[in-house]
């Protein structure tokens, strides 16, 4: 058996495969760079090796014969030969001198031959196209299935005002929103290199690929329950925030809340209104800027968790408070104790001292680990008792 600190064929063949997954031997091909012969050392027997174990040592130096591989040339040195030894001539190096035969060592010369077809086609459409194509071979030749669907898609978005369309609204043979979502990742590559910067909208949500090139998108809803008398025949109502321009008439407070039950069964309030958070009350409080001229109250679970969330909130409204989320609270129902399964990787910045004391506990641990008082399971007692106070 061949010792397995000797190099042989397939690990040679390995090195280079990992360079090509890489890109960088196609992306040097295809911006005409001239080809840098390649080397790459071996490492073979000694000349003590060499006598003490020359079979291993002769199978080891066919593996390395010539007309075994015709596109590689094999360096070779002279081992032994000192003190009574015999000498041996063995590889020490072989070397790749032109981009046909390292195409042919690693048996691409199929897909260098698909992404070259594929970037003389675009560049002659768009060669400022073809230049990122220079530069990216790799995920152009994993798109290549539909290729030319992306190229047209992109050239669709940018000859066109995206303003007043969804993306539903693009126009191009084979493609659809699926399309579209599915790739967003290349996609929104050749988008950022070939758009000007006023058509790229950085600010947008991360991962929204309608807002960033400027597409309409769709409005988040807010639902909200009169907590007080009604204004007309509807208790509750769920409206486009972009269209809650200003607070509904006589409203004072307004109490955010994530659980669906507590917020369907909160008590009377006059002058209040309740919003359903569910989990993106952070998102969807800043649509609404009028809040910031509102009492605000945030009540979420008392993990960590619902400690971030509120931080979010009072990040985009500094004025907001918090409802039943103190020591007090989740101490006096210990029964009710559940587990926050993973807390979150970093202490929220916008809470009050007590807030902050009281999510480093949970986060600490101080009174059982990963602790957690969900809003649900505190009783309506307490929280008609908390109302009543100032």
């Amino acid at each position: 058996m061949i010792p397995q600190q000797w190099t042989l064929p397939d690990q040679v063949v390995a090195t280079l495969r990992r360079r090509w997954s890489s890109g960088l031997y196609l992306a040097a091909a295809a911006q005409n760079l001239p080809f840098e012969p390649i080397g790459i050392p071996l490492k073979g027997p000694s000349a003590t090796d060499a006598t003490q174990h020359y079979d291993q040592a002769r199978k080891w130096a066919e593996s390395w014969s010539a007309d075994r591989h015709p596109h590689l040339r094999i360096q070779r040195k002279t081992i032994g030969g000192r003190n009574n030894t015999p000498s041996n001539t063995i590889p020490e190096r072989v070397w790749i001198h032109t981009r046909e035969d390292l195409w042919a060592v690693l048996g691409v010369a199929a897909q260098v031959d698909l992404f070259h077809d594929l970037h003389t086609r675009t560049t002659r459409q768009d060669p400022h196209l073809g230049q990122w194509m220079a530069t990216h071979p790799m995920k152009v030749l994993q798109a290549h299935a539909h290729w030319q669907c992306l190229v047209e898609t992109v050239h669709w978005i940018r000859d066109h005002d995206t303003g007043p369309i969804y993306l539903r609204q693009v126009d191009v043979p084979g493609v659809d929103t699926k399309f579209i979502e599915t790739n967003k990742g290349i996609l929104g590559e050749l988008l950022d290199h070939i758009l000007p910067a006023d058509r790229i909208h950085n600010n947008a949500p991360k991962g929204d690929f309608a807002a960033r090139y400027g597409f309409l998108t769709k409005s988040p809803y807010v639902r909200l329950r009169y907590l007080g008398n009604q204004p007309g025949p509807f208790s509750e109502i769920t409206v486009r925030a972009n269209e809650l321009t200003a607070p509904p008439p006589g409203i004072r407070t307004v109490f955010v809340l994530e659980n669906e039950i507590t917020y369907l069964s909160l008590p009377d309030v006059p002058g209040a209104i309740a919003i359903l958070g569910a989990g993106y009350a952070a998102a969807l409080l800043r649509y609404l800027p009028w809040l910031a001229d509102i009492d605000l109250r945030y009540w979420g679970d008392i993990d960590t968790h619902g400690f971030a969330i509120l931080s979010q909130v009072r990040r985009h409204f500094p004025h907001t408070r918090s409802f039943l989320m103190d020591r007090k609270i989740l101490l006096a129902h210990r029964a009710h104790w559940g587990e926050e399964k993973t807390q979150t990787p970093e202490p929220p910045a916008h809470l009050t001292p007590d807030e902050a004391d009281l999510e480093q506990a949970l986060r600490l641990g101080a009174y059982t680990p990963h602790l957690r008082l969900e809003q649900e399971r505190v009783p309506i007692r307490a929280v008609m008792q908390a109302l009543a106070e100032p």
